[in-house]
């Protein structure tokens, strides 16, 4: 009628279905009882049987031996203990014909519940088959339950049988332990070999009372603690003992200030069960309130004992020791990767970098003039990317670009064209410089500096980041608003009073507007040189042409872009909401589990998707991004090899060190904050982290990227913990109600 694997399930009305787990709430007056019950019952610790029939007929001798039980009651105890139990799992059409005509009192049935053997029909011979078919082997319909899948491996089983019966003056009890765990065939609901039976058989009238305390040492054989001192108790004071430490933990609700009918649901973590063994054990390392041991996983930065940050003080000594570390793993990290989990990880970082990049492109182009643009973006997001994967400390960092550099590019852009320096070679040395200068800090070890961040650092620094991607994303969006501006005073009646049309600035051209020849656009371009003999027709050009002609937009529309900036709103909006959304799926109540892990994992390319898709159905001319068609640099000023010399002054070479020390400032916080969140202990990584050997790799693939005129690449935080997220592996079997533990990363 109820089962634990760690909260309590009960057999719902009508006994058709289980209730769902919720936290099993027991009546003091019943632990007490229980605790009496094992006072004053057959306590049989290591019993040797292989069989149900043999563990009854043991104990029911105990009993008589001990003076409990007389021995004219054996037969009928024994016959009842044996009968054929019935389980929720079968529908009640399926009784076993022993069952037939006879009453079952509902409280009788717990756990796995012996049914009233009415005296009436008791058999003197007790392997008669067609009563009593206790099996060793389990049943067909045990092996189809699909419950077996929540169980831990090795599990072993408990079983509390209760009842009441009115043939016994006393209560018939016993609490025995098996030497080895044996299979009972159908005593349980699925094939799990018991170790323990609990068994209470009492007079009639007390039912409900023989129910509680069946369920009473159903919870503390589900208790942790409890079930530890069970396992290894020696005599009858152990268990007592055991009793009296979980009683000191309970907690008592008062009954007029709470309805004991409430189910209540399993928390969502469990405290640990830690200290009470502690004190079980003898309490010697037992902590006052306040002085808890110093835990680093939360407060300070906590990363002061990984030996990855410890000082060598050897030239590159950090640096060898991370390749020494890593080597022993390079060929795990491709045969761990074939799983299931990671194509779907790669499917998903693969997105999460391809928009970053499109994103990242578009405010690089925007801020440079497109002398650095979304082309450039993903050749060095795939050229970064792919090399330090392969080569790097710790793989889960994905490269990117982020937020801080794409200030100082912007800064280094406007400074260059202030001063009238070539952007690129300048942006080339200061990379030189600061790629010599991370080098520097590889073979000082200073990352070992690393370990003096705290988590307010990092939390700050992650925020500093999010904060500009999303500033520029709204400053972008204020722009359109500006370029495009909506007409607010429209009425759709006067929709006739709107023109804008195009004509000469100075009315003595206007004479050419009876012109006779009209050119097309192309022609007007290559004309402009002979523009002063060709006529024009003025009303036939385009708002370019226009202006370049020296004309002017006349009319009361001409500042106005219809539909644009109200469109980018909706799409700009739309796809965040859709993604936010997506991404909140997997709590959500519709579709099953992996249908929901799957589209929350693909949230934000699946609305990226939606919007593209609803901007092209809609069809407005919105601002899209300029991605060359072939093969070539955004800025046909360019190529993809920038010269080091012949663009600025000599001078400009040695002083780009001085702009080159805040990248690296900039390079070094980003890379390494970025890791040290990536390798946090309360990931369980086990491979090891390579802080030395990360910057190393960025500082080869910045002189890369700064002489192919590519975006420069550092650790990127909001990706790196994407990733990690990811790839975390939880228990496959969790209790019915208690989340699945957390394993570690793949």
């Amino acid at each position: 009628s109820c089962r634990w694997i760690k909260f309590e399930e009960k057999v719902e009305q009508g006994g058709e279905r289980w209730s769902k787990p919720h936290v099993a709430t027991l009546s003091l007056h019943s632990l007490f009882e229980l605790r009496t019950c094992i006072e004053k019952g057959s306590i049989i610790l290591d019993m040797e049987a292989s069989s149900l029939p043999q563990v009854v007929e043991m104990i029911v001798d105990n009993q008589i031996e001990t003076g409990l039980l007389k021995l004219e009651l054996k037969d009928k105890v024994t016959y009842t203990l044996l009968r054929k139990h019935r389980h929720q799992t079968k529908k009640s059409n399926l009784r076993s014909l022993a069952d037939i005509g006879k009453t079952v009192s509902s409280a009788s049935r717990m756990f796995t519940n012996p049914d009233n053997g009415s005296p009436a029909m008791t058999h003197r011979n007790l392997t008669s088959t067609s009563l009593n078919d206790i099996s060793d082997k389990p049943e067909k319909d045990q092996l189809k339950n699909k419950f077996m899948k929540k169980l831990p491996r090795d599990a072993e089983a408990s079983n509390v049988l209760v009842g009441e019966v009115d043939f016994l003056e006393s209560p018939f009890i016993a609490f025995v332990r098996l030497q080895q765990a044996v299979m009972l065939g159908a005593l349980t609901e699925v094939p799990v070999p018991t170790r323990f039976l609990f068994i209470l058989l009492g007079p009639k009238g007390k039912a409900k009372s023989y129910h509680e305390i069946g369920r009473a040492i159903a919870t503390l054989m589900s208790d942790e603690v409890f079930h530890d001192i069970a396992y290894k108790a020696k005599d009858r004071q152990d268990l007592i003992a055991g009793i009296d430490e979980f009683l000191d933990e309970v907690i008592v609700l008062p009954p007029g200030e709470w309805d004991p009918a409430i189910r209540i649901e399993p928390p969502k973590s469990l405290p640990s069960s830690d200290k009470r063994k502690n004190m079980y054990a003898g309490g010697e390392n037992l902590q006052m309130n306040g002085d808890t041991p110093h835990d680093g996983g939360h407060g300070g930065g906590g990363h002061g004992d990984c030996e990855e940050l410890q000082r060598t003080g050897r030239f590159c000594g950090g640096l060898i020791k991370d390749i020494k570390r890593k080597a022993p793993f390079f060929a795990s990290d491709f045969y761990d990767a074939l799983n299931i989990q990671a194509l779907s990880a790669i499917l998903f970082i693969y997105l999460a970098t391809v928009t970053n990049a499109i994103t990242f492109g578009g405010l690089l182009g925007d801020a440079t003039e497109n002398m650095q643009g979304v082309l450039e973006s993903f050749l060095g997001t795939a050229v970064t990317g792919a090399i330090f994967c392969l080569f790097a400390g710790q793989p889960l960092t994905i490269l990117s670009s982020t937020g801080p550099v794409l200030v100082f590019e912007r800064l280094l852009f406007n400074f260059s064209k202030d001063h009238g320096f070539d952007y690129l070679e300048f942006r080339l040395w200061i990379g030189l410089w600061s790629a010599f200068q991370c080098l520097v800090l590889v073979a000082t070890d200073a990352s070992f500096l690393v370990k003096y961040f705290t988590r307010f650092t990092e939390e700050g620094f992650s925020s500093l980041i999010s904060f500009i991607f999303i500033y520029d994303a709204f400053k972008k969006m204020i722009k359109l608003a500006d370029h495009y501006p909506i007409n607010s005073e429209f009425k759709v009646d006067y929709i006739t009073h709107y023109s804008c049309a195009c004509e000469p600035l100075d009315p003595v051209n206007s004479s050419l507007l009876n012109g006779t020849t009209v050119p097309s656009a192309d022609e007007l371009f290559y004309s402009s040189a002979e523009m002063d003999n060709t006529t024009i027709d003025w009303s036939s050009l385009t708002t370019k042409e226009c202006l370049k002609y020296g004309g002017q937009l006349v009319g009361n529309n001409c500042d106005y872009v219809p539909d644009i900036t109200l469109m980018s709103f909706i799409l700009f909006f739309g796809t965040y909401t859709c993604s936010m959304a997506l991404k909140k799926f997997k709590t959500s109540r519709y579709f099953p589990t992996t249908a929901r892990k799957l589209i929350s994992d693909f949230a934000i390319i699946l609305s990226i998707l939606i919007f593209c898709g609803i901007d092209a159905l809609v069809g407005v001319d919105t601002p899209k991004l300029i991605v060359p068609s072939e093969f070539k640099p955004t800025s046909p000023e360019r190529g993809w090899f920038i010269p080091p010399f012949g663009g600025n002054p000599w001078w400009v070479y040695l002083a780009a060190a001085i702009p080159a020390l805040l990248v690296t400032i900039l390079i070094f916080m980003d890379q390494q904050i970025t890791a040290v969140i990536v390798n946090r202990k309360e990931h369980k990584l086990k491979k090891g982290a390579g802080y030395h050997l990360d910057l190393f790799w960025v500082a080869i693939l910045m002189i890369i990227c700064s002489f192919m005129g590519l975006p420069w690449y550092v650790a990127a935080t909001v990706i790196s913990i994407a990733h990690i997220d990811s790839l975390k592996m939880e228990t496959e079997t969790s209790a019915p109600g208690e989340q699945p533990k957390f394993l570690g990363v793949r």
